[in-house]
């Protein structure tokens, strides 16, 4: 009897021990996820942050140059007879800029822009 006492303790310890490691276990997932969430607001948080006013520059200067190309077509325009002269020659020019972006500056401008976000990303 005395052997099975002793049996019982020694489980009953284990057990605890089991327990209690099993509870560590769980705290330390819920604080590993807690760090995973704010780690990743931390980078979301980043990001928006260097996105947004790179977002107001951008739509501040498309709005300058749609002003400026509309100016500049009808400028154009009066100087060669016709309004619309002018809007076929800065349609054309953008074109011609796109031809040239596209064939010879493409995987330059998809580099810079992979770089940039992996730098956010990073830091």
């Amino acid at each position: 009897m005395n052997i099975d006492f002793k049996k019982k303790e020694v489980m009953d310890d284990n057990t605890k021990l089991i327990e209690s490691l099993l509870e560590r276990v769980v705290e330390y997932g819920k604080a590993s996820l807690e760090l995973a969430k704010l780690k990743a607001l931390d980078k979301t948080s980043g990001i928006v942050s260097t996105v947004i006013p790179h977002a107001v520059v951008f739509v501040l200067i498309a709005s300058f140059m749609l002003f400026f190309n509309l100016g500049l077509a009808f400028w154009l325009g009066l100087l060669l007879g016709q309004i619309y002269f002018g809007f076929i020659l800065v349609a054309g020019f953008y074109g011609l800029t796109a031809i040239v972006v596209h064939f010879f500056m493409h995987k330059w401008f998809k580099k810079l822009v992979c770089d940039y976000f992996i730098k956010q990303m990073l830091n």
